[in-house]
């Protein structure tokens, strides 16, 4: 049987899904060794995590005929790092455990308390959730966990890097100690392994990463094109590739109402998610994809984890990722479940470098090239009509399209009918632009002198002249590094390592010195970010004058061991001031 050891309700549901076998993390759940076990499974995005932890809890759910008992207090409790994934894998459940009799309840951030309140005092059997959401539920009284027997943490290292080790904690505690704990996670870092060490018993270890081998179902691309041109060259990718549906990544919400802008005016049907849109526009932009009313999704990292569209094939950044998890979470969203997709990176030629470096951490290797041409995207337009499924049909030898074919052909020649079904398909399609393109060969790394200003991986920083000082809402409390505040700044306010002159960290707050002619550029760019990033506002110069610094990062708070660090992620893709044993109040996702 291609899901042996399923309870017969859920192996039914699966065949009546489509699913002709088990992927590996689900064969692993259900293999005898793991029956009533603790586990703690590493799997990467896309794997068909959702049905595993979905299966591996079934026998401790169903009775002995695959039904679940009388609806009551929550028998599983299913955490997730962000609504769109909590709604996502409610939905998994639902068809999954449809015929089991299971009512499932779903309590996320964006949505009405109340109602949850009430789903929750009816009676049900597993509850799936966000970490703050579920918190205010079990504070409220409102959630009881004394009959749980089952409680899975679905990305358990995203909820960790958001900072909700505390709500984690609440309630694990608040669970029964005999219940089964389903740890699932992309990877196992230190903080994972911890934490299963405190609430896990006798876990199994279960990985089914062959190494630290990359996505085999994605095809990296990197194309090298001039930021004036950006907007451009994403329009001739989307063109050339002609995927059913596709995301462009962006760091702010200003980028992305502009893309989003750009690409609706060019002919794309397309939507837009980010940190400023509420829980119902989400939730409509998504389902508009999944149905094929959109096919570009314009969106902020808050989209790099939760969705799941099956047709989506091309995932572009449009901003350099930040770091190497966030482009393999980014590029996740396609090549899931068998299905082959491609990533493309948008590389300015002054920031190839550090591109390189991203894929190198990632682990992953990508093809090089230029932006796509007119006379490229018509040849592939030109592929795709030849090989289009409708030139294969069968004629009909009667009725009324056989009379519509008959006197076509009557009245018209073979080059004019070609010529206006060309035409005609043609219409529809956005037109592509010219672009400059530039080869990889032609982008040359110009050797220069290093100062005792130049950062460790040999790129100067500073501007000669005084410049403008801002204030930054982290500090040494908070892990602030030159080797991680640097890129950030650059990314959030649109300036390069140039443009940065003196950085002088405080236990609270950070000051920053930017060069005088791109002081406005960089106060109205970082005036966009997401409201979860760090907050940049004007200052005075610190005391003691505008003396530079080494280029030397100062030592973290945490010692030795913390150097580098950032603090916690949040939501928006950049960087809350809570470190990790903070207690502050978190966004609700």
């Amino acid at each position: 049987m291609p899901f042996q050891n399923a309870p017969a309700s859920l192996a039914s549901a699966l065949a009546a899904r489509g699913y002709e076998s088990a992927t590996p993390v689900q064969a692993a759940v259900l293999a005898p060794d793991a029956e009533g076990r603790d586990l703690l499974v590493s799997a990467r995005t896309g794997s068909g995590k959702t049905v595993a932890f979905g299966l591996a809890m079934a026998n401790t759910l169903l009775d002995d005929n695959g039904r679940c008992p009388a609806p009551g207090a929550p028998l599983a409790l299913v955490i997730a790092p962000t609504r769109e994934l909590a709604l996502q894998v409610r939905n998994e459940l639902e068809w999954l455990y449809a015929s089991s009799g299971a009512r499932i309840v779903s309590c996320v951030g964006g949505m009405e308390p109340r109602v949850e309140a009430r789903a929750l005092n009816a009676g049900c059997h597993i509850v799936v959730g966000t970490p703050g959401r579920l918190c205010d539920h079990l504070s409220r009284g409102q959630l009881k966990l004394s009959s749980l027997r089952a409680v899975v943490l679905d990305e358990a290292d995203e909820m960790l890097d958001l900072g909700f080790r505390d709500e984690l904690e609440t309630l694990l505690k608040a669970a029964p100690p005999e219940r089964r704990t389903l740890l699932f996670s992309a990877t196992i870092a230190r903080d994972i392994a911890n934490l299963a060490r405190r609430y896990q018993t006798d876990a199994l270890r279960i990985d089914t990463q062959t190494g630290s081998a990359p996505h085999t179902d994605i095809t990296y691309r990197a194309i090298l094109t001039d930021q004036s041109d950006m907007a451009n060259t994403i329009v001739n990718v989307l063109r050339q590739m002609e995927s059913p549906t596709a995301i462009v990544f962006c760091h702010t919400r200003e980028a992305v109402r502009q893309l989003q802008g750009i690409l609706t005016q060019r002919g794309f049907s397309s939507v837009a998610i980010s940190g400023d849109l509420g829980q119902n526009e989400r939730s409509r932009a998504i389902e508009s994809l999944r149905h094929g009313q959109a096919r570009v999704c314009v969106a902020t990292d808050v989209a790099a984890r939760g969705i799941d569209i099956p047709d989506l094939g091309l995932v572009i950044h449009a901003s350099l990722p930040s770091n190497p998890a966030t482009l393999l979470h980014r590029s996740g969203r396609t090549g899931r479940a068998g299905r082959k997709g491609t990533c493309v990176l948008l590389v300015p030629p002054s920031r190839r470098r550090l591109a390189e470096r991203l894929l190198e951490g990632a682990k992953v290797t990508a093809e090089w090239g230029g932006a796509p041409t007119p006379d490229d995207i018509a040849k592939a337009d030109a592929e795709r009509l030849l090989s289009a499924p409708e030139l294969s049909i069968t004629v009909p030898e009667a009725g009324s399209m056989h009379e519509l074919i008959t006197k076509l052909t009557a009245a018209h020649s073979a080059d004019q009918l070609a010529a206006a079904l060309i035409a005609m398909w043609r219409a529809n399609l956005p037109e592509p632009t010219s672009v400059r393109v530039i080869s990889p060969g032609s982008v040359k790394k110009a050797p220069r002198e290093r100062t005792r200003r130049d950062d460790e991986d040999g790129e100067s920083r500073g501007p000669r002249e005084p410049g403008t000082w801002f204030r930054l809402s982290v500090g040494r409390e908070d892990r602030a590094d030159p080797k991680w505040l640097v890129p950030m700044l650059c990314r959030l306010g649109g300036i390069r390592k140039q443009d940065i002159g003196a950085i002088r960290i405080q236990p609270d707050h950070t000051l920053v010195e930017i060069a005088q002619d791109k002081a406005e550029r960089f106060q109205s760019c970082a005036a966009g970010a997401d409201a979860d990033e760090i907050t940049v506002e004007p200052s005075a110069p610190p005391r003691g004058g505008a003396s530079r610094d080494s280029g030397r990062p100062p030592r973290s708070a945490g010692g030795p061991g913390g150097a580098g660090r950032p603090p916690r992620k949040s939501g928006g893709g950049g960087f809350s001031k809570s470190g990790p044993s903070s207690s502050r109040k978190r966004k609700s996702f």
